[in-house]
């Protein structure tokens, strides 16, 4: 497990009339049920940018992906240098736990969408694996941007 110290981030939340609370995705420019999953996508990606320098520019929010028949939805993708997919990021709520199936879950992502690293987290767990070369294999920490 990967143990990770959310950085402080002036987060603007609203609740507007008839609607339930919202938040300001930066990376999407505009506001969003603040869900609890909501809640450790946005911590994660301030982790992400400020904490491990990853490029906004490179980032994908809660996009639809096709798996067979099915259309489904990442939670985060960040793409390499190269603009090609390189790490796909599965948010659950907190109070969800990590199991087989969530990690099954991105690894259906993976097929519709090959990257090399693959994370879940529900905010206070956080697992890390890299595509070896007949499987994933857990990491003990999340790579540089750079690598």
């Amino acid at each position: 497990m990967i143990k990770i110290y959310y950085p402080s981030h002036p987060f603007k939340i609203r609740e507007p009339e008839r609607t339930k609370e919202e938040i300001w995705d930066d990376l999407r420019k505009q506001w969003v049920r603040l869900t609890p999953e909501e809640w450790v996508r946005q911590n994660f990606i301030q982790y992400l940018l400020q904490v491990k320098n990853y490029p906004p520019s490179y980032m994908a929010v809660e996009r639809r992906i096709r798996l067979g028949e099915l259309n489904k939805r990442f939670d985060l993708l960040v793409f390499d240098k190269a603009a090609q997919p390189w790490m796909l990021v599965e948010c659950k709520a907190m109070e969800e736990k990590l199991d087989s199936r969530v990690l099954w879950q991105v690894l259906r992502y993976n097929m519709a969408i090959p990257i090399k690293y693959l994370v879940i987290t529900n905010g206070e767990e956080c697992h890390a694996f890299v595509k070896g070369l007949a499987d994933f294999e857990d990491i003990p920490s999340l790579p540089a941007y750079s690598e």
